[in-house]
């Protein structure tokens, strides 16, 4: 028998009693950020890092400044340009919207895809969330192979972000919420795209390319069928618009 506040109790009684009771789970820094932030997000986020790491060291192997990594060969055939991309650098397209020109631009980019992309995660769920990601790349690939500077070389992921701004607004707009903040912050941010070196074009491309995803989501609501087949009409005229001019 053991003392209890009152009394004695039986050993074989306690550890009865104990087999019933659930001990509450050990999760891991990584699980909690990802309840948090969205895992979807948060691997985003780690991909872009992971691109910044690699070029910035292939350009300390190279002698330069790591803090320089754009001048790496590996960034220059990932970057995004017009014509390259209509001379057959199909990829460019996509993997420029992993790429960023120094700490300073990951690190405002990471900062606003933490914000809006845990947020829209959390509204529209994973998968659906990472369509409206990879549409606004595609968005943003196509205005700039439409309306950019031939020669230009475009990468960052905020074109993406854009897409996640015009898709949250949609979102907002569907469920009947107020949309001055987010106007607000757009409209400084559309001020921001005029600086140079920022692509204005690519920006919008990504806005309208989210905005579009996330209202055929939407519409469709719980009609998977209805959802993905205008999901994969959206991206294929949107990939018609990036590779139109390829020969």
């Amino acid at each position: 028998m053991h003392p209890a506040a009152v009394g004695f109790q039986c050993p074989d009684d306690v550890a009865a009693g104990n087999a019933d009771v659930r001990l509450p789970r050990r999760t891991g820094g990584l699980q909690r950020a990802g309840r948090r932030w969205g895992p979807v997000t948060l691997t985003l986020i780690g991909i872009n890092v992971a691109m910044f790491l690699l070029t910035a060291g292939l350009t300390a192997i190279n002698g330069q400044d790591p803090l320089q990594n754009y001048r790496t060969e590996l960034f220059q055939r990932l970057a995004q340009v017009p014509v390259f991309v209509d001379a057959g650098d199909w990829w460019r397209p996509f993997t420029a919207a992993f790429l960023h020109y120094g700490v300073l631009h990951l690190a405002l980019n990471m900062i606003s895809l933490l914000i809006f992309g845990s947020e829209l995660e959390r509204l529209l769920g994973r998968a659906r969330f990472l369509t409206v990601y990879l549409v606004s790349v595609v968005g943003g690939a196509a205005a700039i192979q439409l309306l950019g500077a031939p020669l230009g070389q475009v990468a960052g992921a905020s074109t993406a972000i854009y897409g996640l701004m015009g898709a949250l607004g949609v979102v907002l707009v569907h469920q009947k919420h107020d949309l001055r903040g987010l106007l607000t912050l757009l409209a400084i941010n559309l001020v921001v795209s005029f600086l140079p070196g920022v692509s204005l074009i690519g920006h919008l491309g990504g806005l309208v390319g989210g905005a579009a995803a996330a209202a055929v989501l939407i519409a469709a609501r719980r009609r998977r069928p209805l959802a993905v087949g205008g999901v994969v009409v959206l991206v294929l005229v949107l990939l018609g618009l990036v590779f139109g001019g390829v020969g």
